[in-house]
């Protein structure tokens, strides 16, 4: 082999990210790592976990001290403020050198930035429906394929089964605590299947709409009648629903591995979600640092490359058990390990069709001021018993004024 260039001897690579003891994700991540170091003799990868909730300010105290991490790993939803800083590499030149076909990759369209993709979109998720047999039919229920189903299910699902007074079985389960982030994924469940959209493809805010003021009725309607358990976090919602106390959940596929050790698990079955598109999103994207030497940026690319392999895409579908973005992996691996492995993929593919994202266009600097309005006027609305014709003319005005500063 012919020696390699002096610089290339021993130099390290910085890679920062919050999945590095993540089941299944950590391992992927180690894979392609390992075999990026295979190919580049003399190259480490210098691999730091930094916790999720303190990730997005550690990255730009690096970024802001001009220390960046080489390769760049972030949550789909904070891309933006690196973007506009000038901190990320425009991706295109080397797109077109390495002839990475991008065509049909679930959640691209996210990367784009002032008409340039600055990332690569590394998971895109949709929806699916888990629901509890045995209650369903313990109500002469068949699945709902609708929302007027779906409805009519929640509310004979919801009960109180001893007596006392209290619902202790919920028809279905959303989270209603913590982040405005989730709270606004939850609602979009309903929100999509209306027909909305908080902003169009251009950007504008689409809020004050027939659809929208449909969606958030539907939404009053399932937490004012009590037909989800309020005031709980997202894990004790999945948790209630793994031991058979909430009938019918829609979810991504994290919920599976919690229904595995639920006490209702034998009960649980999966389908696709009674709406239309199913409620999807992106999640973390890998990308370049833009202040970091030439020589730097292109072994980042490389360690891109080989992430975005169609080999390395259809060992992430296996290892991570999720759908992975490249729509030529070869999933058969993960089919025969995840059972419901090609519903993930039908929800995911319906999702991105239907580009669905919780980020919408126009807002996405101002993302999490906007989810936190989104909830606290939501919240509002069904505490005060607010009309949501009200509601959407509120919001419209609140995310125009946002989008404005």
């Amino acid at each position: 082999m012919t020696a390699l260039p002096a610089l290339a001897q021993n130099k390290v690579l910085k890679f920062v990210s919050w999945q590095k003891d993540e089941r299944g994700t950590g391992d992927w991540w180690g894979s392609v790592i390992k075999e990026f170091e295979a190919t580049h003799p003399g190259v480490k990868i210098e691999w730091t976990k930094v916790e999720r909730g303190a990730f997005a300010d550690t990255m730009t105290t690096l970024f802001a001290g001009g220390q960046p991490p080489d390769i760049v790993h972030l949550a789909s939803f904070e891309f933006q403020k690196f973007a506009a800083n000038g901190w990320l590499e425009p991706l295109d030149p080397y797109i077109k050198s390495a002839k990475l076909d991008l065509k049909g990759w679930a959640g691209q369209d996210t990367c784009t930035w002032n008409k340039q993709n600055v990332c690569v979109m590394m998971l895109y998720f949709g929806y699916f429906m888990a629901y509890n047999e045995e209650l369903l039919k313990k109500e002469g229920l068949e699945v709902p394929k609708n929302y007027a189903e779906f409805l009519t299910a929640a509310r004979k699902l919801t009960k109180d089964i001893n007596g006392d007074g209290i619902v202790d079985q919920f028809g279905t389960g959303h989270e209603t605590r913590g982040g405005g982030g989730q709270y606004m994924s939850e609602m979009m469940n309903y929100t999509l299947d209306a027909g909305a959209r908080w902003t169009d493809e251009n950007g504008k805010v689409t809020i004050n709409t027939p659809q929208m003021i449909e969606g958030l009725t539907r939404w009053k309607t399932i937490v004012k009648e009590n037909l989800t358990p309020r005031d709980l976090a997202a894990g004790e919602v999945r948790q209630l629903f793994a031991d058979g106390k909430i009938a019918l959940k829609m979810d991504g596929p994290w919920l599976w591995p919690i229904i595995q050790k639920g006490k209702a698990r034998d009960q649980i079955k999966l389908t696709t979600v009674p709406f239309n598109p199913p409620v999807g999103g992106s999640s973390n994207v890998l990308g370049i640092a833009s202040e970091i030497s030439p020589e730097n940026k292109k072994l980042a690319w490389d360690f891109i490359a080989i992430a975005t392999s169609d080999k390395f895409q259809s060992s992430y579908a296996t290892l991570g058990a999720s759908p992975p973005p490249d729509p030529r992996a070869d999933t058969t691996g993960a089919s025969k390990e995840t059972p419901h492995f090609d519903l993930l993929v039908k929800a995911t593919k319906a999702a991105a069709d239907a580009k669905v994202d919780r980020i919408p266009k126009g807002l996405e600097l101002q993302f999490n001021e906007f989810a936190k309005m989104v909830m606290e006027e939501s919240q509002r609305m069904i505490i005060q018993d607010l009309d949501p014709k009200v509601v959407a003319a509120t919001m419209q005005k609140k995310a125009e004024t946002l989008q404005q500063q």
